[in-house]
């Protein structure tokens, strides 16, 4: 039977971190960042195969700081690589929510990212490095952020198979919800580890709009600045009165508060900015560790709750004593626990642990709230190993499926109408088996859009977009049901209100499967695996290039626009793009990467070309008798 004694779910991470040298060797970094000359605005270290890099909050303080502490921009690229890769569209009719983070933190990143950029180039170009850890304190943990995504991204387009690890101290807040979920899709919250202690105001500054106390706080980040340069000078500093200090922490606490209450649904005012990667909560009685959003706005509400003014200020100083104590509190943590009134149910000892852990056990007020918000983040339900392994069984079960859609491609094949697979259901009536057809399309939809959802919702394993199973199996239905979606899309006439079917038609699923076989392919060629079918003695079972059909309702169009059209410019970029998809089309079909449906008699594309061929005739008709082709356009027969 399990003890009360055993590590809670809240303190895993936790213990995990306490006994390795990750927090004292990225805080003896930070304490030399700060402490370095002006002109250094990050320090690096290599302890074996692990560099460590870590970023002056000092040098951001004093490299200038935009008065505007709520100004955000959009993020989607530093230097020359593109973050967040996977598609931002959201569902059929909602508009994508940009990835924004603070205008005056990507500012001061942005001016010595050429530097930087060439020191990490350096650093994972070594044979030598196998793993990178960013950090920094304070305004440079949010830089150390932003480094961090930027070489998670470059790695991640390089394959390269070195880790990387950000740690920060007392950091502001960086990005808004739309930034949380992009590094949650992308399966980097792992990736980051914000360490904040029971007090410190700095990382819960950025939820309340605190312009009207700019001046106060200039003086406070100059505190802050002397402070950590040497503790001696921090007493030259302006220094704020008592009173400021407690308008400032009583400001703070309100909007707080209401930040907590709305991620619960007790509230409605909108949070600019959001939590993302994970925060380690430390205090003088231990440290947890929590993921989920609301849950951390929770802590800091309840946590901060129990500060002073003065306290909520010191403590943005205090974090080397706390990695120093964090180790030894692990190890004293157990045997004072046998001590404690806890219950024997392992699943309550884990709660009381946590709440000893995070400082507030003598907050008889805050105990409730703060074991409901921890019962809140605690993962319920299978683990990702699990639902992947219960996802394949699902798989397999929709295989039947996908089998008789396989079918009436087949018998579509053999019908003497010769229109082929796209057509047929495109044209199709209302009998029981093209119906079937259709709610198979359907369900096989269902079931990848609930395969995306769990996996943006951290529910499956961090691989399990790299797993070959699943790459070749989205990439096969791809191929299979796509092209049922683009003539369900243009029998309907979607593409008159809505526009083509490629930009403004296409499900999200598409786009990331396509990415997900494309990285597969790019890893094949990286590692030097030889693709064996490089030439085909026959036809592809179904068409290479899921979107052909698209394209062909595309070049039809232009086709009839070339008809209509009388300015020169315009029809010079029609014929332009008609020639393009003639010679990319002849060239999948000599490739042999298209099903012989394409080729059917009465295909789409089979009348397309021969539309083609008439229109190119009366085009070298009208070049040779170019007073012809007025009574063309005008209606009447050319001879």
């Amino acid at each position: 039977m399990a003890t009360a004694n055993e590590t809670s779910p809240f303190e895993m991470v936790a213990t995990l971190l306490a006994s390795t040298p990750l927090l004292p060797e990225s805080w003896r970094l930070c304490s030399q960042a700060n402490a370095s000359s002006s002109h250094r605005r990050l320090v690096t270290d290599r302890i074996g195969g692990v560099v460590y890099v870590a970023f002056s909050g000092v040098q951001m303080v004093s490299g200038g700081w935009d008065p505007n502490w709520r100004n955000m921009v959009e993020l989607e690229r530093i230097g020359d690589v593109a973050l967040f890769p996977s598609p931002c569209r959201k569902k059929e009719g909602e508009e994508p929510v940009k990835v924004m983070v603070h205008a005056g933190m990507l500012n001061l990143f942005s001016s010595f990212f050429n530097s930087f950029q060439n020191q990490m180039l350096e650093i994972v170009g070594d044979t030598a490095t196998k793993s990178v850890v960013i950090t920094g304190h304070s305004i440079g943990g949010a830089t150390a952020s932003l480094c961090t995504l930027w070489l998670l991204s470059y790695l991640q387009s390089i394959f390269s198979s070195v880790s990387v690890m950000c740690i920060t101290f007392g950091s502001p807040l960086l990005g808004n919800k739309s930034f949380s979920n992009a590094i949650l899709r992308e399966r980097w919250g792992g990736n980051f580890c914000h360490v904040v202690s029971k007090h410190d105001i700095m990382p819960r500054l950025l939820f309340a709009p605190i312009t009207s106390l700019i001046t106060q706080l200039n003086f406070l980040l100059q505190f802050w600045h002397l402070s950590m340069t040497s503790p001696d000078l921090g007493k030259f500093a302006i220094q704020i009165s008592d009173k400021e200090k407690a308008e400032l922490l009583a400001f703070v606490m309100d909007y707080l508060e209401v930040a907590a209450a709305t991620l619960e649904g007790e509230a409605s005012l909108p949070i600019l900015f959001h939590p993302f990667g994970s925060y380690f909560f430390v205090s003088e009685e231990g440290a947890i560790c929590v993921d989920s959003p609301a849950a951390i706005i929770k802590m800091m509400h309840l946590m901060l709750a129990t500060s002073s003014p003065a306290c909520s200020i010191e403590d943005h100083l205090k974090y080397g004593d706390y990695v120093t104590k964090v180790s030894m509190q692990f190890l004293l943590q157990r045997n004072y626990s046998m001590q404690r009134n806890i219950p024997d149910s392992t699943y309550e000892a884990g709660f009381e642990l946590a709440i000893q852990s995070s400082g507030i056990a003598n907050q008889e007020s805050a105990i409730i709230a703060a074991k409901g918000c921890l019962k809140t983040a605690m993962r319920t339900g299978p683990s990702p190993t699990q639902n992947a392994a219960s996802l394949a069984v699902t798989l397999s079960k929709f295989a039947p499926y996908r089998a008789q859609i396989e079918w009436y491609k087949n018998w579509c094949d053999e019908q003497d109408e010769q229109m082929g697979y796209y057509d047929s259901f495109k044209s199709r009536g209302s009998s029981k088996k093209e119906m079937k057809v259709n709610i198979n399309r359907l369900k096989l939809a269902r079931f990848f859009n609930n395969v995306i959802d769990m996996l943006e919702k951290n529910e499956l394993p961090c691989d399990f977009s790299k797993r070959l199973k699943w790459i070749m199996a989205s990439h096969s239905y791809k191929l299979v049901v796509e092209p049922l979606d683009i003539a369900e899309y243009y029998g309907k006439g979607l593409h008159i209100t809505k526009g083509h079917y490629i930009e403004h038609g296409r499900e999200r699923r598409y786009e990331i499967f396509d990415r997900w076989f494309k990285d597969r392919v790019t890893r094949a060629v990286s590692s030097g695996e030889k693709n064996t079918n490089n030439e085909r003695s026959k036809f592809a079972s179904w068409t290479q290039d899921s979107c052909f059909w698209a394209r062909v309702e595309e070049a039809r169009d232009w086709l009839n626009c070339v008809r209509s059209e009388r300015d020169t410019n315009k029809l010079a970029m029609l014929w332009d793009k008609i020639e393009k998809f003639e010679k990319y089309a002849m060239k999948l079909i000599e490739n042999k990467e298209v099903s012989k449906d394409v080729l059917a008699k009465n295909s789409s594309y089979s009348i397309w070309v021969e539309d083609l061929r008439e229109l190119k005739q009366l085009k070298a008709k009208v070049q040779m008798f170019p007073h012809q082709f007025t009574s063309f356009l005008d209606g009447e027969v050319v001879p």
